[in-house]
């Protein structure tokens, strides 16, 4: 461990992570350094978009960053929320969702358990039983719209860290 690193516990896996802070400066400008790049994430987020309820697809897009701890991510994405109407109670929920399911439908449920399974696959893949319970609640278009969401709010959120972006920006 250097000693930019801090040992923390986290309650999610009960396992001892390393922390790296946030460089105290930006990185590089992705969308003016790769704008090629950068407009194929943003085309496949529209197109991820399409057909889902813009209210899950920030708790998708939320949960995901709260996983990925991509501070940017997620302070852009409850933002977004919010103006929509989200709750706040919902909002405080979607870290705990699993434990606090009388928050959210089943069908949100079961996106956010695909999100977990999505987003930690180096875990343990996507079980059978997550899978099969998206979809049971999404048709097959929503479903693989379902999937490009989570896999791009994961690139996203791995911009935003590798590029160090600074949460409360919002810089779009």
């Amino acid at each position: 461990m250097t000693t930019t690193e801090i040992k923390t516990n986290d309650r999610t896996t009960n396992e001892a992570t390393t922390v790296r802070p946030n460089p105290a400066t930006p990185r590089l400008n992705f969308a003016k350094t790769a704008p090629k790049v950068f407009r194929a994430v943003i085309g496949l987020d529209a197109a991820a978009r399409e057909g889902l309820d813009p209210a899950l697809v920030e708790l998708v897009q939320i949960r995901a960053s709260h996983l990925n701890r991509c501070a940017y991510c997620l302070h852009m994405h409850t933002t977004d929320a919010r103006k929509a109407g989200e709750s706040e109670d919902r909002l405080h929920m979607v870290a705990v969702w699993q434990e606090a399911d009388h928050f959210f439908s089943d069908r949100e449920r079961s996106a956010l358990a695909l999100t977990d399974a999505v987003t930690r696959i180096g875990d343990a893949g996507v079980p059978d039983e997550v899978y099969a319970r998206a979809a049971a609640h999404f048709d097959e278009e929503e479903l693989a719209h379902l999937l490009a969401l989570i896999f791009t709010i994961n690139t996203w959120n791995r911009i935003a860290l590798s590029t160090a972006k600074r949460a409360g920006t919002d810089e779009r």
